[in-house]
């Protein structure tokens, strides 16, 4: 099973930050476990939405099961850093559109 996996998830420093991708693409493997756990798309819609073989979608997921524990933090890291940073850089638009709602 680790040969076909090869074949279809790498992992390149300096390319998505080193995060474990399908192959020639920047699709990630946490970005594939998103879209099927959290955002609820099938396995086969989220290949034909990126023209990717069904054979990459599901190594993907099956690196993933293979490596929660790190994707999983990873990403909860990643997600944080991203809030801390929306909090300390509010969107000037949102403030507008806020504002413009205590108008009206």
């Amino acid at each position: 099973m680790e040969i076909t996996l090869n074949r279809h998830i790498e992992i390149t420093p300096g390319v998505r930050s080193g995060k474990p991708r399908i192959a020639g693409t920047r699709i990630t493997v946490a970005d594939v476990a998103i879209m099927y756990l959290r955002m609820g798309q099938s396995l086969e819609e989220i290949a034909g939405k990126y023209q990717l073989s069904l054979a990459a979608i599901y190594a993907a997921i099956a690196f993933y099961y293979d490596h929660r524990q790190d994707i999983d933090r990873r990403t909860a890291e990643a997600e944080a850093f991203a809030e801390a940073e929306r909090l300390k850089h509010p969107s000037l638009l949102q403030e507008k559109l806020n504002s413009m709602r205590d108008y009206a």
